[in-house]
């Protein structure tokens, strides 16, 4: 199966990126600390780290492609909104936080922006990215408008600026199951959204 790469951009855009072949990438006892290690040394001193993505979704396929653990990961119960969280690694002080997210068939998240770059990796299901550009009206009113969509199957890896903002719905009759890496939040940047009522508020 073919895979992709792609980056998304602050005004809702986004593109098609060089991805590395799968075969290349194929190690024994890649595991997650190994990862952790050489996400760490590719955004160490780098002001803007987001220009690092590149580097960090060739890391994250490398993960994936390995890792039988990861890709194995349980969760609880379906929650009341569908979509459940297993936290793989969070440290104070440490630069990003590593989570599997489980979308139950239907689930769909709020509009909202994440405050910092982040990867993910689609593991099993198909997932649907909608994008949306900020545009707010003259009497100040916030106003959002949609400029596209993707459809992410097993093995694409989408990776984020740090002024996205996006939607998820899980489509078809499986639950989605991905990976998902995000550098350090910025609170005051990270917002959900209400595109019926034009409002905001952090989360």
């Amino acid at each position: 199966m073919k895979t992709r790469d792609w980056l998304v951009n602050g005004n809702g855009n986004y593109e098609l990126c060089p991805s590395v072949r799968p075969w290349s990438l194929l190690k024994d006892n890649y595991r997650l600390y190994r990862f952790l290690t050489e996400v760490e040394d590719t955004i160490n001193d780098v002001e803007d780290e987001y220009i690092k993505l590149p580097e960090i979704r060739r890391l994250v396929r490398k993960l994936i492609l390995n890792s039988y653990w990861v890709n194995s990961q349980r969760f609880n119960p379906k929650p009341k909104n569908g979509i459940a969280v297993s936290l793989l690694y969070e440290e104070l002080g440490f630069p990003f936080t590593v989570q599997t997210v489980k979308f139950f068939p239907g689930a769909m998240s709020t509009i909202h922006t994440h405050g910092t770059w982040g990867v993910v990796g689609i593991l099993k299901g198909q997932e649907k990215n909608t994008f949306w550009q900020r545009k707010d009206s003259a009497n100040g009113q916030i106003r959002l408008e949609r400029t596209g969509e993707l459809i992410l199957l097993p093995g694409d890896i989408i990776s984020f600026n740090p002024d996205v903002i996006h939607s998820v719905e899980a489509l078809g009759d499986e639950p989605t199951i991905t990976f998902n890496i995000y550098g350090e939040t910025k609170m005051q940047q990270r917002f959900e959204f209400d595109k019926n009522t034009h409002t905001i508020k952090r989360f």
